[in-house]
């Protein structure tokens, strides 16, 4: 079982039943599954970008990629109904948490500049999303093998019905949120 998984069920769900108030263990928010997405607007005309883009993907998530396409066609972008403009990962399960704890305990830490991510980027139901400019601070990612820096988008999808009870699981689970006037 994921060391994440084990303290969720053993500390992080009392925790939350003391301090959102829930009478039953299964009212306790959990992490449904973690988004991640890469857009790659430079697909349109470097079809090989999105070849070394899923490569980093699969390397960062373990898990294969899945191409994104366009709902329909923008003349000014050159973009077409069915074009591949990006990819996406959805993870669930063990991976799910193992990813998780990777990105709270090793990733986010080796940001430059790093203090505590955005507690305003909620959605109004527990969801958070986050986005990440360079892919290079995974330890997956060998930086002399990558052919550009691209930024990525993580969205951590929770049973939460509010954002103040997602925000309290996220913490309980070690999300550096940043201090109120910082970041």
């Amino acid at each position: 079982m994921a060391r994440l998984k084990e303290r969720y069920r053993e500390e992080v769900i009392p925790r939350l039943m003391e301090l959102c108030s829930f009478n039953n263990v299964m009212q306790a928010p959990r992490l449904e599954k973690v988004v991640l997405n890469i857009g790659m607007g430079e697909a349109i005309s470097n079809a090989k970008a999105l070849e070394s883009a899923e490569g980093d993907l699969v390397a960062i998530a373990g898990q294969h990629a899945v191409t994104t396409r366009s709902k329909k066609s923008i003349a000014a972008f050159k973009l077409r109904t069915g074009m591949p403009i990006g990819l996406m990962v959805t993870l669930r399960g063990e991976r799910m948490y193992e990813f998780f704890d990777k990105l709270v305990n090793s990733v986010l830490p080796r940001m430059q500049d790093f203090a505590g991510v955005s507690p305003d980027s909620f959605d109004g139901r527990g969801n958070y999303t986050l986005g990440l400019r360079e892919q290079i601070v995974f330890p997956e990612i060998d930086y002399d093998k990558i052919d550009k820096v691209r930024g990525m988008e993580i969205t951590i999808v929770t049973t939460a019905k509010t954002d103040e009870d997602g925000r309290h699981l996220l913490e309980l689970l070690g999300m550096p949120f940043a201090k109120d006037g910082e970041n």
